[in-house]
């Protein structure tokens, strides 16, 4: 099994500046691409930037500009840096990370959640 623990959330004044963690964990042989999501209320959840083991990323148009993500392969772990926070950034962001075990299998796994709010 593969766990992903994020960190990091918090509550951040509009144009303030919050950075996530979420570092996998388990029997892990590889991992492919790792990215964050998030669900505002009564929302979808929806993508808001990936990263791939080679250091290509994408993001939400709603994003650029703002929110970067990067990765430490060594130890698992993604980052995601977030500037000038508006509050339709409010929600709770998820980890997710696919790759493969020690058994060479599949997989694809989501952290917990962190909450994200943005308000004065």
């Amino acid at each position: 099994q593969v766990q992903l623990v994020e960190s990091g959330g918090g509550l951040v004044q509009p144009g303030g500046s919050l950075r996530l963690s979420c570092a996998a964990s388990g029997s892990i042989f590889s991992i492919n691409a790792m990215g964050w999501y998030r669900q505002a209320p009564g929302k979808q959840r929806e993508l808001v930037a990936t990263i791939t083991s080679g250091g290509s990323t994408n993001y939400a148009d709603s994003v650029k500009g703002r929110f970067t993500i990067s990765r430490d392969n060594a130890k698992n772990t993604v980052y995601l840096q977030m500037n000038n926070l508006k509050p339709e950034d409010t929600a709770v962001y998820y980890c997710n990370a696919d790759g493969s075990d020690y058994a060479l299998t599949p997989f694809g796994s989501w952290g917990q959640g962190t909450q994200v709010t943005v308000s004065s």
